[in-house]
């Protein structure tokens, strides 16, 4: 799981990670449009801003240079707001018949968008447990996107720490293995990492121990902090 509190680039960072994993990804998506999604891809892989692309895909021949640049990119979208489990086994379904196994990586973006889990807990865990099902019985890393409190008292004093463990809404902290909260610095776009819960290995519940990247939303990219050391 990934979390963060609204603004956080969670959705950035997930497309990110699934574009530097290099992994047959299935991407769920309620938030962007394709349109939006293929010019993230295309920033992030040309290094181009996102809004440069917009304008300068109408040149044929501009267009072409960006689709063989993005020709090798693993990722496979599926769009549409709510997320249904009926989408996900049609396309998870449509995927075994072309490739003869699974995904080796799913992308839900994000929990709250899923039919019926908009709010209530009682949803969003029976949600969580099909999730982790769904890993379980298909070998597949599942990555879920989650929201943290906006108004927790660390959220209003320090918003740009990550939340804690104990601020992910609805405490939907119990499946995942592995927990990053995350947050963002509007001003000097410093992106900030905490690993809240790891199974089978270090984690800091309170997000007091975190580091520091360095994120660029004009081309969907995070890196070394503008010093080029990692806090």
């Amino acid at each position: 799981m990934v979390a963060g509190r609204s603004g956080a680039q969670k959705s950035g960072f997930a497309l990110w990670l699934a574009l530097n994993w290099r992994l047959p990804c299935l991407y769920f998506s309620a938030d962007m449009s394709a349109f939006q999604a293929s010019v993230r891809i295309a920033s992030s892989v040309t290094g181009e801003t996102t809004e440069a692309i917009e304008l300068m895909m109408a040149d044929e021949d501009y267009r072409q240079k960006v689709s063989d640049a993005t020709s090798d990119v693993p990722i496979t979208f599926s769009f549409g707001s709510p997320i249904t489990w009926q989408n996900i086994d049609a396309e998870i379904s449509a995927w075994v018949e072309l490739w003869n196994e699974y995904p080796q990586l799913i992308v839900l973006d994000n929990l709250m968008d899923f039919e019926g889990a908009e709010a209530g807990y009682e949803q969003q865990q029976q949600m969580m447990s099909m999730i982790s099902d769904l890993s379980r019985e298909t070998g597949t890393t599942v990555l879920v996107l989650h929201h943290a409190s906006d108004k927790a008292k660390s959220a209003i004093e320090h918003p740009t720490k990550p939340p804690a463990r104990n601020e992910i809404k609805n405490g939907m902290s119990e499946k995942p293995e592995l927990i990053l909260t995350v947050a963002l610095d509007n001003v000097t776009n410093r992106f900030n990492v905490a690993t809240v819960k790891q199974r089978m290995g270090r984690n800091d519940p309170t997000a007091s121990t975190y580091i520091t990247l360095q994120a660029y939303p004009e081309i969907t990219r995070f890196g070394p902090t503008l010093e080029g050391v990692l806090v």
